[in-house]
């Protein structure tokens, strides 16, 4: 194919695809992120028929920013070294990747660049807090770029430019697009300045006047980048799109509201474990997208290496490893998307294995096209809550609760999605039965009369700790602002980090709160409490407080109070929903100290609050994750096994199977089930439909099953 064929065909290409955007097409990815030695070390040829034997239907190749693989005629564009007179290497894999049908998106890493474009430029370069530039932290000679200045509005725009002008992909995929820290050079310094009239802060508390604004300014800096990007793509192929590495939970810094509303697809890059980490954080990372995306497609990316601090990009995780990763990803309505860095194979291993699970896939496809989540719970998460509350402690004191939340969650089977705080208008929020609010600790008048609207239109509530008592800024409140709905005021006293204190279970009051606790006359309390006054006297609470009392030495190690009235948890019923609240940090005091009673406890407020059947009931041993989707003529029951002994901190050796599972799966009303298949064992089971009920037994599960139900 000469240059000008080249040229002329991705046009004849996105002509043919005028009215139809790629967007939604893709099922399977595939990324190759070359080093910059690979241009004639590593093989083309190779890669292209490995996606073809994976079936990947989307490719994302290296193409400019730090090095560039194709021509480029930019000055300061550094095009790899090892790119002889005529080579093209990202040219040469785009057009074999069309030839197969390929989407295909240029990636772009524009986070640092080299001396001598320092040099010439040295506004490009990030500035400490002394005024110093920033070398780069792992490779001499390059330097760190301002995400917020001329290089990437500038320099970067000309880059896309190009890229899209000389091979018209149908996207620009940023990587380290938006800065690595704060940068002080005189772009930011003037640009914060005309912003609020401040200058840049040397604090990280986010009540401090200049850190909010920075919050602010920093994310609408970040978001007239994409879009002056995206713009410019789309000015010269319609049908492209700008899509930026972001996202995520409660800790991420861009409003995933606003990227919902921006993106028509995202790539979430989470790429594998690291530290003390479940492998249900793949699907958490797809229900956080999901939140504020809706349908819009969510990719996964994961990686067939180690994803540790210290970097070992040519690795290769185990085969049971990377399955679990990719499975519980999958389960929760992710994309696969395998990346792999450098085109040369240094360790082969990972290969088969990636080919396994796209096959898999591509024959479960029609199941895996998932029109809606029917949990009935949702788990809501707060980026204001980090922001303006957690500040740099939001780990602990807002990530935490919602881990500890979602593994009770997970381990009661308890199938539930996650909602964004920014979207709890009705449209959202009405088909779940049930919200739970893991110390969300700010929220806005608006948002506590948005949840108090949904209580008294009929859904539940549960929530902890000093879930409403900050307006949405971080701003202490007298009381709480949901102190309505939990028939409770805040007192002024925050007691913690409590040492040796306890719950008193009230087996009397007959409370389902204490189901499968009646062995259990006290349970150990959290760490963090509030103190906290009832509006009205009320019945009995079901759990109450035995006070913290020595603990050393041991002969003083005995309870100073042996029973009080107070209660450690609030239940009422409001308008036509019910209420928990938990005074105390329940959820975080379960994620760190995992008390199988704490879970319990949790899960059991969930269901007192839902108040019905669980659409999904499935009985057998081991831990497994749940998700419950339909698909336009089909329901699909995903079931995870999680039960392995390195379940909190991988990499799984092996996969330990599970023993067979009895599943009740509520069918959507009206509709009659036509045939059964379990999609990973390959079979048809026995079952029945009686009622709204469908009833069948899944036999021993390895790391994943998939009942698909035909209506």
């Amino acid at each position: 194919m000469t240059r000008r064929e080249f040229i002329v065909t991705p046009a004849v290409f996105a002509a043919g695809q005028a009215d139809a955007p790629w967007f939604d097409r893709p099922m399977r990815w595939a990324q190759l992120t070359l080093a910059e030695n690979d241009p004639g070390r590593f093989d083309p040829k190779f890669w292209l028929d490995y996606f073809r034997r994976v079936h990947a239907d989307a490719a994302c190749l290296s193409a400019g920013g730090c090095v560039a693989y194709y021509p480029t005629r930019i000055p300061f564009h550094h095009r790899s070294a090892w790119m002889k007179e005529g080579d093209d290497p990202f040219g040469e894999l785009l057009a074999g990747c069309r030839k197969l049908g390929m989407v295909v998106i240029a990636r772009v890493d524009p986070h640092s660049c080299r001396e001598e474009a320092r040099r010439a430029h040295p506004e490009w370069v990030a500035v400490d807090a002394e005024g110093k530039p920033r070398p780069h932290w792992a490779t001499p000679g390059r330097w760190v770029t301002c995400a917020l200045g001329p290089y990437n509005f500038e320099f970067m725009t000309e880059v896309i430019r190009e890229i899209m002008t000389l091979y018209r992909p149908d996207g620009i995929f940023a990587n380290r697009w938006s800065g690595s820290g704060m940068c002080y050079c005189d772009h930011c310094r003037k640009n914060f300045r005309d912003f609020c009239g401040l200058e840049l802060p040397r604090t990280t508390d986010p009540q401090d006047p200049a850190r909010r604004q920075y919050i602010l300014w920093r994310e609408r800096r970040l978001f007239d980048l994409w879009r002056l990007w995206d713009s410019e793509i789309r000015r010269i192929n319609a049908n492209a799109c700008f899509i930026p590495n972001t996202g995520g939970g409660a800790l991420s810094d861009l409003d995933m509201k606003t990227v919902g509303e921006l993106a028509p697809t995202l790539m979430a890059d989470r790429q594998a474990r690291r530290g003390l980490m479940p492998p249900w954080a793949n699907g958490k990372n797809a229900k956080e997208y999901r939140a504020t995306l809706g349908r819009k497609p969510v990719v996964g990316i994961f990686s067939v290496g180690v994803e540790e601090p210290y970097r070992w990009k040519d690795s290769v995780q185990t085969e049971a490893e990377i399955r679990i990763w990719v499975a519980d990803g999958v389960a929760h309505g992710m994309r696969p998307w395998f990346t792999k860095f450098c085109g040369v194979i240094h360790d082969p291993r990972w290969l088969k294995v990636v080919e396994d699970i796209y096959e898999w896939h591509r024959r479960s496809e029609r199941y895996l096209r998932n029109e809606e989540s029917l949990a009935r719970v949702a788990l809501v998460y707060s980026q204001r809550t980090a922001a303006f509350y957690g500040g740099p402690r939001a780990q602990e004191k807002v990530e935490q609760h919602i881990l500890g939340a979602y593994h009770a969650l997970v381990e009661a089977r308890i199938p539930f999605d996650m909602v964004h705080d920014g979207l709890l208008d009705p449209a959202r929020i009405k088909r779940y039965r049930v919200l739970i609010l893991p110390n969300v600790a700010a929220l806005s008048d608006e948002q506590c009369r948005q949840i108090r609207a949904y209580v008294q239109a009929g859904g539940s509530l549960v929530a902890t700790f000093e879930t409403s008592l900050y307006d949405e800024w971080g701003v202490r409140r007298k009381d709480f602002g949901l102190a309505e709905l939990f028939g409770a005021s805040f007192d002024g006293h925050v007691e913690g980090p409590v040492r040796n204190a306890y719950l008193r279970l009230e087996h009397h009051t007959r409370h389902p709160l204490l189901r499968g606790l009646e062995a259990a006359p006290r349970i150990i309390h959290g760490v963090w409490r509030l103190g906290v006054r009832s509006h009205r006297p009320a019945p009995e609470a079901p759990v109450t407080l035995i006070p913290s009392y020595p603990d050393l030495p041991m002969e003083e190690v005995y309870p100073r109070v042996e029973k009080t009235d107070i209660p450690e948890v609030y239940l009422r019923e409001f308008g036509h929903g019910r209420v928990a609240y938990f005074p105390w940090d329940i959820d975080r005091a379960f994620w760190e100290v995992l008390c199988a009673d704490h879970g319990r406890l949790f899960a059991n407020a969930v269901d007192w609050a839902a108040n019905e059947e669980r659409p999904v009931q499935v009985v057998g041993p081991g831990i497994l994750d749940l998700a419950y989707w339909r698909q336009q003529d089909s329901v699909t029951l995903h079931l995870v096994n999680l039960t392995n002994p390195m379940m909190m901190k991988g990499p799984y050796r092996e996969v330990i199977p599970v023993a067979a599972q009895r599943v009740r799966m509520r069918v959507p009303e009206g509709r009659r089930v036509r045939d059964v298949r379990l999609l990973v064992a390959g079979v048809r089971p026995p079952w029945r439909q009686q009622g709204e009920w469908l009833e069948l037994t899944a036999p021993a599960i390895g790391v994943h099953e998939v009942v698909a139900a035909d209506l």
